[in-house]
This record gives structure tokens, sequence and C-alpha cells, in this order.
């Protein structure tokens, strides 16, 4: 009778342990810290150290350009210039609308996508994804032509009807259009997913216990992707401080509406319109700290606020299917 070979240790003695190699993370990991020193790091320091100086000219403007240090001096005229503090405003404003909105409005598609009473859905995805598919400029370039009064077939149906648009006059309801048609599609493929993958036993014992689809959409599903909700509002409030395609190509239409309206149209015109690197770059650097905040704070609200509204979720749920199952058992 042939005798297995042991391929275990000898009897009485523990199995040799793998030895953990510190160089092994190091190399997978060096990739990464190079792209984000060179393409993050670097930019942010030489960003930094370019705010601290300014140049001056000597003369009537016909010597060379002098580099002196300046300290906070362009901070301090960011800060007081009104064009830079109105640009938060506007930002502000913007967020105030566009952020509901386009959450909303992608949850509300995407839980009508994910019933059972839907039909075509993959052709429903491709449609509602494809404005996002077109580069933001050819975007703006679109609407830009629909917002432009003498050229627009929009405008000039409402004019023919009586109806008096003037869309440019109020950039911030235009801009929010064209982002809502950019990134609504987008973010419905996020909530999408998270919704597929939801245990299907749950929503089942939802509606064996009488939760009509209102109900399971609100009390089951809606707490269940909390985090998407969070990770789709951090992203989009860092897309929206960054804000500069869509009011940059507006103002090529209506110079004298849309000037300085974001903070990053502030430092382009700062950079390469009056030659001030100083006080593009501290702006900048104002930028990425209001970013850098506002980020720090909807991650913190949102991760307690989402997981216990998972818990809570999936405590009805349970609770549900205890009900159910106890019914069928009856």
């Amino acid at each position: 009778m042939a005798v297995p070979l042991s391929t275990g240790s000898p009897a009485g003695r523990p199995a040799p342990r793998r030895r953990w190699r510190p160089g092994a993370p190091a190399v997978l990991l060096l990739p990464f810290f190079v792209l984000f020193t060179v393409c993050t790091l670097v930019p942010i320091g030489n960003a930094v150290h370019l705010s601290l100086y300014s140049e001056k000219r000597s003369g009537l403007g016909f010597g060379g350009v002098e580099r002196v240090f300046s300290g906070l001096g362009n901070y301090t005229a960011a800060l007081g210039d009104p064009a830079f503090r109105d640009g938060f405003l506007n930002l502000a404003l913007y967020c105030l609308l566009y952020i509901p909105l386009m959450t909303g409005l992608s949850l509300l598609l995407a839980l009508l996508l994910d019933s059972t009473l839907a039909r075509a859905k993959r052709f429903f995805q491709l449609a509602l994804f494809l404005p996002h598919a077109v580069p933001g400029i050819i975007a703006a370039l679109i609407w830009m032509y629909l917002y432009t009064p003498g050229v627009s077939p929009v405008i000039g149906a409402l004019d023919a009807a009586g109806v008096q648009a003037d869309i440019l006059g109020t950039p911030v309801p235009a801009v929010v259009n064209i982002a809502l048609w950019e990134w609504t599609g987008y973010n419905l493929i996020i909530f999408f997913a998270a919704l597929q993958a939801i245990p299907r036993e749950v929503l089942e014992a939802s509606v064996v216990d009488g939760a009509g689809p209102l109900r399971t959409a609100l009390s089951i599903k809606v707490p269940l992707i909390r985090p998407s909700l969070a990770m789709v509002g951090l992203f989009t409030v860092i897309g929206s401080l960054q804000l500069f395609t869509e009011p940059m190509i507006l103002h090529g239409a209506a110079p004298g509406v849309v000037t300085t309206w974001t903070p990053n149209m502030y430092a382009y015109t700062a950079a390469f319109e009056r030659n001030d690197y100083g006080l593009a770059a501290a702006s900048s650097v104002l930028l990425a700290l209001a970013a850098a905040a506002l980020s720090f704070l909807v991650t913190r609200f949102s991760g307690g606020r989402s997981g216990s509204g998972e818990g809570s979720a999936k405590a009805s749920a349970k609770a549900s299917a205890r009900r159910s199952g106890k019914g069928g058992h009856a």
C-alpha cells in the first residue's frame, strides 16, 4: 500500500512561518508615490513658493523686472479684492442650486431604473450617460450657441411666442443647467451600481412585509447607498470649487456679464492677462485650502450619517424579514 507523502512539518514541530519582507510593499507603492510627488506635491510647493514673491519694475516700466519677497502680501491682496470674494459668493450660490438638483435628479433616475417596472434599462443608462461623454468645452460651446440671442433656435422660438428670455443676464442658472446636463448621467451610473449591489433578499423581505415601492426606496434603498451619496457629494463639492470651463466659455459670449465669476477665473485673469503670477498663485492656494476644508467637513459629516443610516436600514430590513418569516411559518 502506498504511503502518501506528508507535505506538512513533522509531528510536534510548528510549521515554518513565512518571513515578511518589508521591501515588497515599498516596491509596489513606489510608482504611486513618484507620480504623486511629481504631479501633486511639487506643483503645490512651487505655487506656495511663487505666492510669496512679487514682481516689481524699476523706472517707468522700461527697466528690468525684479522679484522681491512679499510674504503674505499676495494673499492679503487677493482677499482684499472684491472680485475674488465675489467669486466665492457666486460659487456658494452655484452649489446651493447645483448640488441638490444634481443629486436629487440622479438619485431619482437611478431609483426609477432600479425599479421592477423599468424597461430598456441598458438603453436609458447609455442615453443618460452620453452627455457626460461629450468633453466639457464642447458642451459649453453647444450651450453657448443655445444661449446666445439671434442665433439660438430656442430663444428664437421663445421670442416668437412672446416670451423674453435673457439667459446670459443671469449666468448662475445658465451654468447650473450646463453642469446638470454634463454630470447627471455620470452620477446616475454610480447610484445605479450601488442599488444593484443591495442584496435581493433584503428587498424581497420588504415586499413580503407589505412595503410598497416608494417605502422600499426611501426606507431601504436610499439608506443602504448612503456611502455612494457621500462619495458623490464629496466629488461634487471639489468639482464645484474648480469650476472654470463653463463660465469661461460664457465669458466669450457675454464679457460684460460673466467676468471674474469664479476664483479659478480670477487666478486665470491674474496670471495670463495681468501677468501677476504671485497673485494668481496666492489665489490658487487659497482656493485649494477652501477645497480641503470643505472636503474634510463633507467627509466628517457624511461618515457618521452614512454609517448610522446603513445600520438603521439593515435593522429595519432584518425586522421586516423576521416578521415575514413568522407570518410564513404561521
